[in-house]
């Protein structure tokens, strides 16, 4: 289950019952997006490991499961058969992280895993230290954020995934907005500037507003998918038409698709893929999404004061 088909899974995830944790699988291959996997590990924290069912998880693809720590945040067992030895650097496991701490040792420990060139490591941990950054200053949860990662050599392509059990977007950016639903709080999340820090254009020194924007501009800038799932409500940015790359301050109107009615979530996932094949530099395309982000606050800046009432 990739980017591509992830309101498939959602929409048959069932959220009434927080106190218990139940998987379901056929018996044949199962190939899951690093993103629901730190999910699953986040539901998991919070049930006690007598609620939790795997009895009719029979995919065969269970050795998978278990080089992604998968079944050790269960709790269970794995009853699969003996995991054979796989090429380094294809699996980040699922790592919960509690402070920023904790993520400068992650990041530090892990992407050199990847076996990348500097500049696509550098890309790789930028995006995790702003994905993880959001969850410990935004999410206020006891829990942290809960990381998984998967590299594909073929595709040449990371998948990564983090998911948070905290307050979610829209009760973080009421703290500074009027936000009327869980889709606006996406649509407030992506938008370059706004933060629930301050209701003030551009953000502060220590929340600009810019993490998740970037993080965006990225995963646009590479043609690939990226989602956010908070509350009852999903953004998924498509790959991007053309051959110009335009960064939009509003995420509508980037390709995309939105969903408001699906199982509620309580908190926050984020599922992103990077291919690193892209001839463009990563000091190249943070400097082209800097401008934009610059330009963004400016034209928002300029709009605010031109309407503001005016006494003669």
């Amino acid at each position: 289950m990739w980017l591509s088909t992830i309101e498939t899974f959602l929409k048959r995830f069932d959220s009434s019952n927080p106190d218990t944790l139940k998987l379901e699988s056929g018996d044949s291959w199962v190939a899951v997006h690093p993103m629901i996997l730190a999910m699953i590990a986040a539901l998991a924290s919070e049930v006690d490991c007598a609620n939790i069912d795997v009895s009719n998880f029979k995919t065969i693809s269970r050795d998978a499961f278990e080089r992604m720590n998968f079944y050790k945040f269960l709790g269970v067992n794995n009853a699969g058969t003996e995991i054979e030895n796989e090429p380094a650097g294809k699996y980040i496991p699922i790592t919960q992280i509690k402070d920023s701490d904790g993520l400068s040792i992650f990041i530090k420990d892990m992407v050199p895993l990847l076996h990348l060139d500097k500049d696509k490591s550098e890309l790789i941990s930028y995006v995790m230290s702003e994905l993880g950054r959001n969850v410990l200053e935004h999410a206020k949860t006891p829990t942290g954020a809960f990381f998984a990662a998967e590299y594909s050599k073929d595709l040449n392509k990371i998948r990564i995934g983090i998911a948070d059990r905290g307050i979610g977007l829209r009760a973080s950016l009421e703290q500074s907005h009027i936000v009327k639903d869980d889709l606006q709080a996406i649509q407030l999340a992506l938008t370059p500037g706004i933060t629930g820090a301050t209701s003030k254009e551009g953000g502060t020194e220590q929340n600009a507003g810019a993490g998740l924007f970037f993080i965006k501009s990225i995963s646009s800038a590479n043609r690939n998918f990226m989602v956010i799932y908070s509350g009852d409500s999903l953004y998924k940015l498509l790959k991007r038409k053309g051959t110009d790359l335009v960064l939009h301050p509003n995420p509508f109107d980037d390709n995309h698709t939105k969903e408001s009615g699906l199982p509620f979530w309580q908190g926050t996932v984020v599922g992103i893929d990077i291919t690193l094949d892209s001839s463009i530099e990563f000091t190249q395309v943070m400097e082209f999404i800097r401008a934009a982000f610059a330009d963004a606050i400016r034209e928002r800046k300029r709009l605010r004061k031109y309407k503001q009432p005016r006494f003669i």
